[in-house]
């Protein structure tokens, strides 16, 4: 697998090589000094180009980089409609492992290269064409408390979807049942869950995308307790898992609530809770 530092040049090298490249921004988790680095760290670099249609019309300068194992471009796809705001991806991973997702964006939108992500990072500017940034940080991934609106939203999400996951099940549609649980319900669960490390160790960190991070903050008993929910293989460990989970939220919501001077429709949760247990 090539170094980071090889992978650097090779990037920065192929755009000094190319007058059409004005310019180089790094974003992403690599300019984040909190993230651990590994290998699986992607390289998500923006060419300020002259013209992104050059690039587009004869693909044949990406091989540079190295031997793909599979690519995507986004803006070519039709199943995953893309952005349409001028610029054009390609997603890259070699076949020793690295992986680029580099963006050619227009001269145009210099001024916005970024989109106002404040992990990035000026790697090269030919023209100084790009606003001075400040130093990289991931501040605006921080846990927010919420306001009493978003617990309550959050809260009516949770035991409102509960409801489609029992409907699912007493029908035996398996796939209905675990969509909305997994793809909301336990969504909604690592959010208040989110929201409760935040309060336990102040709000100036973040735990990732899709909670990545957030097992860093849970006690063994109640991350196990959260494992045990992902088993969705059958009708009777689907129901398990629900009503697993449903105990566990209102468990959180409730100590959340009360730390935090918010009020908890534990009226609700309970009526919904014996919903579920009517059924299962």
């Amino acid at each position: 697998m090539r170094t980071e530092e090889e992978m650097f040049h090779l990037i920065l090298d192929t755009a000094k090589n190319d007058s059409r490249v004005l310019a180089v921004g790094l974003t992403g988790s690599r300019t984040n000094q909190r993230v651990p680095k590994d290998g699986f760290q992607d390289y998500d670099i923006v060419y300020i180009v002259e013209s992104v249609d050059e690039f587009v019309s004869d693909q044949n300068w990406i091989d540079q980089f190295g031997l793909r194992l599979i690519m995507q471009t986004p803006e070519n796809m039709v199943l995953f409609p893309p952005t349409g705001n001028g610029k054009f991806t390609y997603l890259m991973l070699f076949e020793d492992g690295n992986r680029i997702d580099l963006t050619l964006c227009p001269k145009e939108l210099a001024d916005t290269w970024n989109e106002g992500d404040g992990l990035a990072e000026i790697l090269l500017d030919k023209q100084q064409l790009l606003p001075v940034l400040a130093k990289a940080t991931d501040q605006e991934y921080w846990i927010k408390c919420p306001t009493q609106e978003e617990f309550s939203d959050c809260c009516n999400e949770f035991w409102w979807v509960s409801t489609y996951v029992v409907k699912g099940l007493c029908r035996n549609e398996l796939f209905y049942a675990a969509d909305h649980l997994n793809e909301i319900c336990r969504k909604e669960l690592l959010r208040l869950l989110s929201w409760q490390v935040g309060s336990d160790h102040g709000y100036h960190f973040s735990v990732g995308k899709n909670y990545k991070y957030l097992p860093n903050y849970l006690d063994k008993e109640h991350y196990q307790a959260l494992l045990k929910t992902l088993d969705l293989s059958s009708i009777s460990s689907a129901w398990e898992a629900l009503v697993s989970l449903q105990e566990q939220f209102d468990d959180y919501a409730q100590v959340f609530s009360k730390c935090s001077n918010l009020i908890y429709d534990h009226q609700t949760a309970k009526k919904v809770m014996h919903y579920t247990t009517d059924f299962c």
